[in-house]
C-alpha cells in the first residue's frame, strides 16, 4: 500500500511539475503622455547700495560701483534675452548703470545705463541652468546732481524667451 501511495504520488507531481510550464505569461501596455514647458526663470540676491563721496579737483565726481550681487538663469529655450529697466528715471544729474555677467554661450551687453525703456542686458542665451553670475551695478553724478540723501530704484530684469 505503501508503494503504491509513493507511486501515486510520483504521478501527481510529474503531472503538476510538467503543468507549470504550460502557463501563459500575460502582458499589458499603457501609454504614458508627457511633456515639457517652456521654462525662463532668473532670480538675483543681494542688495546693491551706492554713495558718491568724493571727486578730484575740477573733475565729475567719482563713479562708484557694486558687484556684490549674482544672479542665476534657467532656460530651456534657444535665443532668450535679459533686458532691464527702472519704473522712473533717475534724477537729473545721475546715472545708474547695470552689466550682468553672461551664462555659457550667452553674450553680455555690457554696462548699461538704466531707465524708463528697457535695455537689452544678455542676449543669446540658449539651453542653460547657470548660478552665482556677477551683477555690477555704477553710480555717476554730475555737479549738477547736487546733494540727493538716500533714494532708490527697483530694476526690473525680464526674461524672454526664444524658440
Amino acid at each position: 500500500m505503501l508503494i503504491k501511495n509513493t507511486r501515486r504520488a510520483a504521478v501527481t507531481f510529474a503531472l503538476v511539475l510538467f503543468a507549470i510550464p504550460a502557463a501563459q505569461a500575460q502582458t499589458a501596455t499603457q501609454t504614458a503622455t508627457f511633456a515639457v514647458n517652456a521654462i525662463n526663470q532668473i532670480a538675483f540676491v543681494g542688495a546693491p547700495s551706492m554713495t558718491i563721496t568724493t571727486a578730484v579737483a575740477g573733475s565729475a565726481p567719482t563713479s562708484v560701483t557694486d558687484a556684490l550681487s549674482t544672479w542665476a538663469v534657467t532656460t530651456n529655450q534657444s535665443t532668450a534675452k535679459i533686458t532691464a529697466s527702472i519704473a522712473s528715471n533717475m534724477p537729473a544729474g545721475l546715472t545708474l548703470s547695470s552689466t550682468l555677467a553672461a551664462p555659457a554661450g550667452a553674450t553680455s551687453a555690457g554696462i548699461k545705463a538704466l531707465s524708463t525703456v528697457a535695455a537689452d542686458m544678455v542676449t543669446v542665451i540658449t539651453k542653460v541652468a547657470q548660478g552665482a553670475l556677477g551683477v555690477t551695478y555704477q553710480l555717476d553724478a554730475t555737479p549738477a546732481a547736487g546733494v540727493i540723501t538716500s533714494a532708490t530704484r527697483v530694476v526690473t530684469y525680464t526674461i524672454t524667451g526664444g524658440v
